[in-house]
């Protein structure tokens, strides 16, 4: 079984492999397995930055170890937004201005191909590199503060309290901006070989997608607040034409 990079083989572009859009703003965003999946315009990239949850952020530390966290992040325009601690290392160890590298991922289906060597995932993904800078002016540290928040719920911002000075001076804010990027796409159906069709065994595509569930209220919440539409109807952006939760 491959990875979601795709299937092995070495074939050129077929089902399952969208178009590639555009041209690499450099060559370490370039494509290079099945580079037909790739695609290199912002509306693609910009789409699953901010579908997705969760990114993960890769840095080289001065001892010359590989370190990989997940976070949270939230993109206004052409800047990407990360926090943390101020205590967290790769926060303080980054916000020299070394390069990272941050990736993201959609998982949209399991392949399932008559053979294990073809079986893959369709998912979307996009990787950034940049070179992160803090974000020191107040008035950038609200606008990041708000737009993470809203990244994660869609009409929180306009509720929750915002942070207060002391926690501010516990929080560190990165920018990174988005432009050297690229992303990948896998869809449709499992591609086997034309001697496996034949094969007494079940092929396709199992979709996946996140859906929440019913909203637990905090033990010591207030009995007179009803839950809010964002949480009760909650959706990721770009998928408010889907049926049903997702």
């Amino acid at each position: 079984m491959t990875d979601a990079t795709g299937e092995g083989g070495g074939r050129g572009p077929s089902e399952g492999s969208p178009p590639s859009e555009g041209s690499p703003p450099s060559e370490r965003t370039r494509v290079r397995r099945l580079p037909e999946r790739g695609a290199y315009d912002r509306d693609t990239i910009d789409a699953i930055v901010d579908e997705a949850l969760i990114c993960h952020l890769a840095w080289v530390t001065d001892e010359g170890y590989p370190r990989v966290i997940p976070t949270i992040h939230a993109r206004v325009d052409d800047t990407l937004y990360l926090h943390g601690s101020t205590a967290s290392r790769t926060l303080r160890g980054i916000r020299d201005g070394r390069d990272v590298c941050v990736a993201f991922t959609l998982l949209d289906g399991l392949v399932l191909a008559r053979s294990a060597f073809h079986h893959s995932m369709n998912y979307r993904s996009v990787v950034v590199y940049g070179r992160p800078r803090e974000v020191i002016d107040p008035d950038e540290r609200l606008l990041a503060q708000r737009a993470i928040v809203e990244h994660v719920a869609q009409g929180r911002a306009a509720e929750a309290r915002m942070s207060n000075r002391r926690e501010l001076e516990q929080t560190t804010f990165l920018a990174i901006p988005i432009e050297e990027a690229s992303a990948k796409v896998r869809t449709g159906p499992p591609k086997d070989d034309a001697e496996d069709l034949d094969l007494h065994v079940w092929a396709g595509v199992l979709p996946l997608r996140l859906v929440p569930g019913e909203p637990e209220p905090a033990p010591d919440l207030r009995e007179d607040l009803p839950t809010p539409g964002y949480v009760t109807d909650y959706r990721r952006p770009g998928t408010e034409g889907d049926a049903g939760p997702v």
